[in-house]
């Protein structure tokens, strides 16, 4: 059943750019589709889809590595997330 993620974002002034350039090229296995939302100034949201949690699962070591490589353009989020706030799961409902 297919899945999403989706993760949320605050990108440190100044440091726009690199964040949204560290995700041209992104390669994680399994990935359908992925969008990324500018939602307020220096603040973003991804969210991918994947034809199943499996899959997701299977693919975030390769997130995490992508994470890792623009780590430092990101803020803490506060409120003990770190510097990402990130949720998945499998879809229930689709509207058209």
């Amino acid at each position: 059943m297919t899945a999403f993620n989706a993760v949320r974002f605050r990108v440190k002034p100044g440091r726009d750019q690199d964040f949204v350039d560290a995700h041209r090229n992104v390669s994680w296995p399994g990935l359908k589709h992925s969008h990324m939302i500018k939602t307020g100034e220096h603040t973003y949201c991804i969210i991918a889809e994947w034809p199943d949690m499996e899959t997701l699962a299977k693919a975030r070591p390769n997130m995490i590595a992508t994470l890792n490589s623009f780590r430092d353009t990101l803020e803490d989020l506060g409120n003990g997330l770190g510097v990402t706030d990130a949720v998945a799961g499998q879809v229930v409902l689709t509207l058209k």
